[in-house]
């Protein structure tokens, strides 16, 4: 597996992640020999929260790498609700225990809430200081949530931005991504087939898909992939239950599609103007 440099953490993480949102409701032991065929394949970020199944999914995580953590790069998140710095704290430990771990490689704020981020960026802070979490990020921030969460850090302490990226929601390619890569702040990429919402292999989009992806031997969704990594600092954790799907994800980091493939799914796909940061 391809690595890429992880923003101002430094380190080099595996281009294509493993994400875990709604594990909850496959087998578990599919879901757990799906994580760790991707372990083999190379996929070792590996991305939670506390929110997936209130607990369970990080429970599942933690089974699926009992014995193999010291290869993994582990991100979980925090609610907004539990964001207060004293709940913080708490909700950091309950999710260490779940995962069977002492420590995230990065933890981050799920969305924004009514707490002042002062106060969360305080607990991560502390976190660091006790050796609970190596590093902190945010989540589902837009272009003016970064400045102040900048603007409250410093540069260089915000290692990541996970945010909504697929095929059909580029709107963030304007000046987000633009504005993290300038801050040395990776874009985690979640839900990159759209969750639910692949373009169907009837739909203009989806031909075009299935013509790219004929030509190179490969299955649409890994060349929807392959496209969003074009982009340098995007790394994206498509959710996988079943080993095939995940061998199948883990292969778009080795797809080199040409400049007419990329300018076809461009066309067939495109950004459009500026919009707010979606969400789901």
């Amino acid at each position: 597996m391809r690595s890429v440099r992880f923003g101002a953490l430094g380190e080099q993480v595996a281009l294509v992640g493993q994400g875990t949102w709604n594990m909850e409701g496959d087998r578990e032991a599919d879901a757990i020999a799906a994580l760790r065929a991707g372990l083999d394949a190379g996929m070792t970020h590996i991305d939670t929260a506390e929110l997936y199944g209130n607990g369970r999914v990080e429970a599942i995580v933690g089974r699926a790498i009992e014995g193999r953590r010291d290869e993994v790069f582990l991100v979980s998140k925090v609610l907004p609700s539990n964001a207060s710095h004293a709940a913080t704290i708490r909700a950091c430990e309950r999710s260490l225990k779940q995962l069977g771990t002492d420590r995230l490689d990065v933890y981050l704020l799920h969305w924004r809430g009514s707490t002042p981020l002062e106060e969360t960026f305080a607990a991560f802070d502390e976190l660091i200081d006790a050796g609970k979490i190596r590093a902190f990020g945010v989540s589902n921030f837009d272009t003016d949530d970064i400045d102040e969460a900048i603007a409250i850090t410093g540069p260089g302490r915000i290692v990541c931005n996970q945010v909504l990226y697929h095929l059909e929601q580029r709107g963030i390619e304007h000046t987000l991504i633009p504005q993290c890569i300038e801050h040395d702040i990776a874009v985690v990429a979640y839900s990159p087939f759209g969750s639910g919402r692949f373009p169907r292999k009837s739909s203009p989009g989806g031909k075009v898909l299935a013509q790219i992806a004929g030509r190179h031997d490969a299955t649409p969704h890994r060349v929807a992939l392959a496209f969003l990594i074009q982009t340098a600092g995007v790394l994206p954790i498509p959710k996988a239950a079943q080993a095939a799907h995940v061998l199948d994800n883990a292969a778009a980091a080795a797809l080199t599609l040409s400049g007419s493939d990329l300018a076809a799914i461009d066309a067939a796909f495109p950004r459009g103007s500026k919009r707010r940061l979606g969400m789901i």
